[in-house]
């Protein structure tokens, strides 16, 4: 076989060489974050969240965005969610934990005092069950559900994922009609400033899940995530789990919910909420770091004790009353 001839035969063969030793390259980490795409999507599919919205939702759905332009153009009102995964590291932990965003971004806030672009999200922190990142199972610890976030409504909650049964899947979450405030409890909906009533509920179809990467390294075209019409970049460039409301969520007892700032919330003070009831027990004091936690049990027998307080305060009134004016001290009111 002469020359041209070995070549043709090499050109032939390339390909296959190729292919074979695809298997074997390194899975890339196109955010440069230290978690390789596939772990990423692996993340986003296993704790997507189970969203509900409003059955007359005036803004339809959470729509897809065009991909490779600066600008937040929306393309199609089709149930696309965005997502975010990145390592972090918890004091007190040796595993790895990771951080994971998922972002319903909408064409618009059709609630009150409505705007264009509405960029909304939750987020879990989840721990590997092992230091081999390959091979290990994942669980997710806490949840956090923005609402309202970084204004004077804010409503943000907190709570342990086993406290929503949401350790292994993603939590439910209710995202109220028009604002698309989320909500780790539907009871919840009507906090916010009063603005938001989740009524008429069903649950979302989430078409599909795209990475958006980080910031500076946007993944699958994101490149919209850096435009200044909406605070998406932001949003994704802190932690949602901070020390503070981490440990005042833990001083509550397991299964409530807590407010992430505490003494945010205009006229209803310092709020949590028992998952295992679904009753959001409001405080009438003034607000505070404590947060109220009261389960049904719990607050029928306080009403109960209440109510016998007062009937027995009553009678001792009525008794001294009849026995100033000289009558008789043995009557008892009907």
């Amino acid at each position: 076989m002469g020359p041209r001839g070995l070549l043709c035969v090499l050109l032939l063969l390339l390909p296959l060489a190729i292919l074979a030793q695809s298997t074997g390259l390194p899975d890339p980490d196109s955010d440069k974050d230290g978690f390789t795409d596939t772990l990423e999507q692996s993340l986003l599919t296993q704790f997507s969240p189970h969203f509900y919205i409003g059955q007359q939702e005036c803004a339809g759905l959470p729509a897809a965005f065009q991909q490779g332009v600066l600008t937040a153009t929306p393309q199609a009102e089709d149930a696309t969610v965005y997502g975010q995964v990145f390592p972090v590291k918890v004091a007190g932990t040796a595993a790895p934990m990771a951080e994971i965003h998922f972002y319903d971004l909408w064409d618009r806030d059709c609630g009150a005092h409505g705007h264009q672009l509405d960029a909304e999200h939750v987020a879990v922190l989840v721990e590997a069950s092992g230091p081999d990142l390959t091979a290990t199972k994942w669980k997710a610890v806490y949840w956090y559900a923005a609402a309202h976030e970084n204004t004077v409504c804010d409503v943000s909650q907190l709570a342990r994922a086993s406290a929503l049964g949401a350790e292994q899947e993603g939590a439910k979450v209710w995202l109220s009609p028009g604002k698309h405030a989320a909500y780790l409890a539907k009871s919840l909906c009507n906090h916010g400033c009063g603005a938001d009533q989740c009524e008429a509920m069903k649950l979302m179809r989430t078409s599909r899940i795209i990475n958006l990467g980080e910031p500076g390294h946007p993944m699958n075209g994101s490149d919209f995530v850096a435009s200044k019409a909406w605070p998406l970049e932001q949003k994704m460039d802190h932690t949602d789990f901070p020390p503070g409301p981490i440990a005042r969520l833990n001083s509550l007892p397991h299964d409530d919910i807590a407010w992430f700032n505490a003494g945010k919330h205009p006229a209803q003070g310092v709020v949590a909420v028992s998952y295992t009831t679904g009753e959001a027990i409001a405080s009438s004091g003034q607000n505070t770091d404590a947060a109220l936690s009261l389960a049904e049990a719990r607050t029928g027998n306080a009403l109960q004790r209440s109510y016998r307080n007062t009937k027995h305060a009553l009678e001792t009134t009525v008794r001294d009353v009849d026995k100033a004016l000289g009558g008789d001290p043995a009557k008892k009111p009907k």
